[in-house]
C-alpha cells in the first residue's frame, strides 16, 4: 500500500533499461560544507523562526502570492510552512534556495514566475510542486548520505561526481539538489562559498552560528512504543521501511492496514496511539504526537500516524496514553491505493530509518529491511512476520 508522493518518475517498469554513465577521472566533488544539518531539516533551530514577520519584512513577491493548494486558496508563506512542516527541511533553507534560484523573497517583480526553483516540467508549475519537488530531493541527498548509499552525483549535463566523504549529511542534501539542475562549472559555483551558502549567510548569518551538533545524540533510544491498534483486533503488517514523507525521505515509516476494508473506505476499527503524548497536529490525514510534550514538532521524539480519517480524529491539543484512540485508518492525506496507516519517527526533526540503527520496535516486533522499499520484516523471538501488499495469513498481527 504505497503513500506520500510517489510519481510516475520514481518507478522503473519492468524491462526498462537503466543507464548510469561513469564517473569523470579524477573529478571528485567539493568538500566545502554549506550548511550544518540542524538548519537543513525542520528540527530544533527552526522553533523560533517567524517566517511570515522575516518575509513580510522584505515585501518581494512571495509576500503576496497565493496559490490554489488542495481546493483552497493558500498564501505564499503558508505553502512554505506546510512544505517546511511535512517534509521537514528547515523553512530558512527553503527561503534562502527560493530567493537564490529566483529572488522570489526579495524581489517584487521577479523575472521566473513559474518554476521558482528551475525544475521546468509543466506536472510541477507553481510554488507548492516547485517546493515539494525541492524538499524531497533536499531529503534524498541528505538521507542517502545517513545511510552511506551514495558514492556520487549525476549533474544535470550527464556527468558524473564522486561525493568527497567529509561533507556532511546537510552539504550533501544541498549538493544532490543542485545538482538535478545545473552542469558542473555552475554546481562548483553554487556548492562553493560564493553560491548558495552567501546567499543564505546575506539573508539569515552564518548557518553554523546555529548549529546543533550531534543533531542526533549518541546512544539515543527509542521510548516504549507498541503496535498501533487494539487488543485482540488483527491488522496486516503491509509495508515495511519505505519513505517517512515522499520518495526521497529516511526509509522511517512502517504500513499497517485493517482487515475487511475495500478500497479506500475508512476502517471500523481504531488506529491507537503507540506511546504517551500530546497531539500538536492533527489535519490533512496526518496526525502528530508530541512524546517530549514541549509543544514543538522539531523537537524530540514525535509520531506520524498518516490516513487517519477526518471522522472521529483526535483532535490538536489532546494528550493520549498508549493504547488511547486516534482515529480510523483511510486514504485521507497524501497518495495511498488502499486504506491503511503510515507509521514514522522523527527525532530533532529528522526522520529515523526504520530499518537502520534505531529500529522501529512495537510490542517487542524489531523491524529490519532486505533493501527494498516497502519490503520487511518485523520479528520477535522465533516469531518472523514478512510485509506484504494487501492481507493473508501470513501477514497478520495481533496485540
Amino acid at each position: 500500500m504505497q503513500a506520500n508522493g510517489l510519481t510516475e518518475a520514481d518507478i522503473l517498469n519492468v524491462d526498462q533499461s537503466l543507464t548510469i554513465p561513469a564517473p569523470e577521472a579524477g573529478a571528485i566533488g567539493p568538500s566545502f560544507k554549506i550548511i550544518p544539518d540542524s538548519e537543513s531539516v525542520n528540527g530544533p533551530a527552526a522553533t523560533t523562526f517567524n517566517m511570515e514577520a522575516f518575509v513580510q519584512g522584505i515585501g518581494g513577491y512571495l509576500a503576496t502570492y497565493t496559490e490554489d493548494v488542495d481546493d483552497e486558496t493558500i498564501t505564499g508563506i503558508q505553502i512554505v510552512q506546510r512544505i517546511a512542516t511535512n517534509y521537514s527541511v528547515n523553512p530558512r533553507l527553503l527561503l534562502a534556495l527560493l530567493d537564490y534560484r529566483s529572488e522570489w523573497v526579495s524581489d517584487p517583480f521577479p523575472a521566473e514566475v513559474d518554476y521558482p526553483m528551475g525544475m521546468k516540467d509543466p506536472n510541477y508549475a507553481g510554488l507548492y510542486r516547485q517546493l515539494a519537488w525541492t524538499a524531497n530531493e533536499l531529503n534524498r541527498g541528505y538521507y542517502l548520505w545517513r545511510a552511506n548509499a551514495v558514492s556520487s552525483w549525476v549533474l544535470g549535463d550527464g556527468s558524473v561526481v564522486p561525493v568527497v566523504p567529509t561533507i556532511n549529511a546537510g552539504t550533501a542534501g544541498l549538493q544532490h539538489f543542485l545538482a538535478k539542475l545545473n552542469d558542473r562549472a555552475t554546481w562548483e559555483k553554487d556548492t562553493s562559498a560564493f553560491g548558495l551558502f552567501q546567499k543564505y549567510y546575506f539573508m539569515f548569518g552564518n548557518p553554523f552560528d546555529r548549529a546543533i551538533e550531534p543533531l542526533i545524540p549518541a546512544g539515543i533510544a527509542q521510548p516504549r512504543m507498541q503496535l498501533p491498534f487494539e487488543n485482540g483486533v488483527a491488522w496486516a503488517f503491509t509495508g515495511g521501511p519505505h519513505g517517512g514523507w515522499d520518495a526521497g525521505s529516511a526509509w522511517g515509516a512502517l504500513d499497517f492496514g485493517p482487515l475487511g476494508t475495500a478500497g479506500c473506505t475508512p476502517s471500523l476499527d481504531w488506529v491507537v496511539a503507540v506511546a504517551d503524548g500530546r497531539i500538536i497536529r492533527a489535519s490533512n490525514g496526518a496526525v502528530i504526537q508530541d512524546l517530549d510534550n514541549d509543544g514543538y514538532e522539531q523537537t524530540g521524539w514525535t509520531v506520524l500516524y498518516m490516513h487517519v480519517d477526518s471522522h472521529e480524529r483526535v483532535e490538536s491539543g489532546t494528550y493520549l496514553f498508549a493504547g488511547e484512540l486516534v482515529g480510523h485508518a483511510s486514504c485521507e492525506g497524501g497518495i495511498s491505493n488502499a486504506t491503511h496507516l503510515h507509521l514514522a519517527r522523527k527525532y530533532n526533526g529528522e526522520w529515523i530509518a526504520a530499518d537502520g540503527t534505531l529500529p522501529f520496535i512495537l510490542d517487542g516486533w524489531v523491524s529490519s529491511g532486505n533493501g527494498n522499499e516497502y519490503d520487511g520484516f518485523l520479528t520477535r523471538g522465533s516469531q518472523t512476520i514478512e510485509a506484504w501488499d494487501g492481507v493473508n495469513d501470513l501477514n497478520q498481527i495481533t496485540r
